[in-house]
């Protein structure tokens, strides 16, 4: 029995590489986009329109992210971070995810996106 199978259910073709390897690598924006699609549980807001995430590189396949919580004490941090390492290491291409989580600069309201934070009235 083949030990990977194509998302068509069908085995790959003998000596055909691993589709993480045939995937290039993805882009910054690729990511930061699938990122979108990660939300805050108590806000309802997408990680990027709140501006917790600070940076994103794409190194070969390894995505690094730099990203900060609401407060240190966020207490849907832990559920924020798994959401964004399974979220970028779904993508096509990635082999690895490292995550920095950075108190420096501080979040404040002020990064949330500014179409964002004038709909929530701040």
């Amino acid at each position: 029995m083949p030990d990977e199978l194509r998302p068509d259910g069908a085995a790959p073709a003998p000596g055909a590489a691993p589709a993480s390897d045939t995937a290039p690598a993805p882009s910054a924006e690729q990511i930061k986009l699938a990122l979108r699609k990660v939300k805050d549980p108590e806000l309802n807001l997408n990680i990027m329109d709140l501006g917790l995430v600070y940076d994103v590189l794409v190194e070969d396949r390894t995505v690094v992210i730099n990203m900060t919580l609401t407060s240190p004490g966020c207490p849907a941090g832990p559920q924020i971070m798994t959401d964004v390492e399974r979220t970028v290491r779904a993508i096509a291409g990635v082999e690895d995810v490292v995550m920095n989580l950075v108190w420096e600069p501080y979040w404040t309201p002020d990064k949330i996106e500014p179409r964002v934070r004038a709909y929530m009235g701040l």
